[in-house]
């Protein structure tokens, strides 16, 4: 048997090189050109003329001077933060959000506009009109659109395979964004957006896998394993919501009973506290809202604050199934940090707490104990961020 070698062209080692050093730059801050070639272990020429290249495409810039080492002072570069601006997006909540980003995870511009219940065409014609706002709002060259989307996804394909709530089934919302806007589009599960967030931007560098669990109106784990994105064969994976954790429990709008989603989510909270409110006229919601007809997530939260003892038990509830499901995450893909993230993680260690403990139940204390549970740092704005690090990911490989 003759073995065979794919050889790389020029012009892909070009490409490598340049996304090399340009990763370096980055994840540096400042940094030599003598220093970004014994990091990447490329000649100082290479180093040389493809800084050239970074400049005169204005990502990078010369910044001052670094410390002698007996000779002439090195001069230092940096990435120019704000030379390409992102479009970061989340679909996955009542209010479609999104929000001009620089290369640092600096926001520019904010926008969001209320669902109230539009679906189908009427949710994409509200995607559109998002996505005018934020490209207008843009003042430097725009790098491309990332989107975390509710729903199964193929992320290949730019596909919406079936998003419930928003009434899409095989919606080819990447094309259709790419041909509306002329830029590229990166799609993918907002869970698992939020983990590329989170690992971005969020947590300690030094993380090599995370798995961030979203808590909104549904339910999501999203799997980063050494430094990348886990999808699962179908495109599927963290799909924890539809794990069964009540047995001949409600039935679950996929169909099944006893789901996750049907015992932990945002809009169950928010019933649970209408019913808590109705029956108690002691309870401490009726501080924060006239009527159950004006509790939210937000009123919830303050009488959390306050110590109302029937919302605070809520809350601590839904840890608990939650605990369950965290659980099954450890016990198989043994990833050492879980991070919570969605709207019911403001409700912090008040959820946390309980995940914690319903955790250490249920997995063999080596791995509990190896395990760290913690709300997840970039609170109600993951999605969005998460959507801009799959664009410096995809565009310029920086995660």
């Amino acid at each position: 048997m003759i073995a065979s070698t794919t050889k790389a062209t020029r012009a892909q080692t070009k490409s490598h090189n340049k996304t090399l050093i340009f990763k370096t730059i980055y994840d540096h801050g400042q940094i030599s050109r003598a220093d970004v070639a014994r990091v990447t272990h490329l000649t100082r020429p290479t180093v040389s003329s493809t800084v050239v290249e970074l400049i005169e495409e204005g990502l990078v810039a010369e910044v001052g001077q670094g410390p002698s080492e007996g000779g002439k002072p090195p001069i230092l570069l940096s990435v120019v933060e704000d030379s390409r601006h992102l479009i970061g997006i989340d679909l996955a909540n009542s209010e479609f959000r999104g929000a001009v980003i620089d290369l640092r995870g600096k926001i520019i511009h904010r926008c969001g506009l209320p669902v109230d219940e539009r679906d189908g065409e009427a949710a994409l014609q509200l995607v559109y009109q998002l996505v005018d706002e934020l490209t207008a709002a843009a003042t430097s060259p725009i790098l491309g659109i990332g989107i975390g989307t509710p729903g199964l996804m193929n992320p290949e394909a730019g596909v919406v395979r079936k998003a419930v709530n928003l009434d899409w089934q095989d919606l080819p919302l990447r094309d259709l964004l790419a041909e509306r806007y002329r830029l590229p589009v990166y799609i993918a599960n907002d869970s698992q957006v939020a983990a590329l967030g989170e690992f971005t931007f969020g947590c300690s560098r030094q993380l090599s896998s995370l798995v961030v669990v979203k808590v909104g109106r549904g339910i999501g784990a999203g799997i980063v394993i050494d430094g990348q994105l886990f999808y699962g064969d179908g495109n599927g994976a963290g799909e924890i919501g539809h794990i069964r954790v009540v047995e001949n429990g409600e039935v679950c709008r996929c169909g099944n009973t006893g789901c996750l989603e049907t015992v932990v989510s945002s809009r169950l909270l928010i019933s649970q506290a209408k019913e808590i409110m109705q029956r108690n006229p002691q309870s401490l919601l009726h501080q924060f809202a006239a009527a159950p007809a004006e509790v939210n997530t937000s009123v919830i939260l303050q009488a959390f604050a306050a110590g109302d003892p029937d919302v605070r038990q809520a809350v601590a509830t839904m840890g608990r199934y939650l605990g369950i499901a965290v659980a099954n995450l450890v016990g198989i893909l043994n990833i050492k940090q879980i991070a919570i993230g969605g709207s019911l993680a403001r409700f912090e260690a008040g959820l946390v707490e309980p995940v914690r403990q319903e955790m250490h139940r249920h997995v063999q204390p080596t791995q509990a104990n190896e395990t760290t549970v913690v709300v997840a740092n970039l609170g109600t704005d993951i999605v969005i961020f998460g959507a801009a690090a799959l664009l410096l990911a995809n565009e310029l490989g920086l995660v």
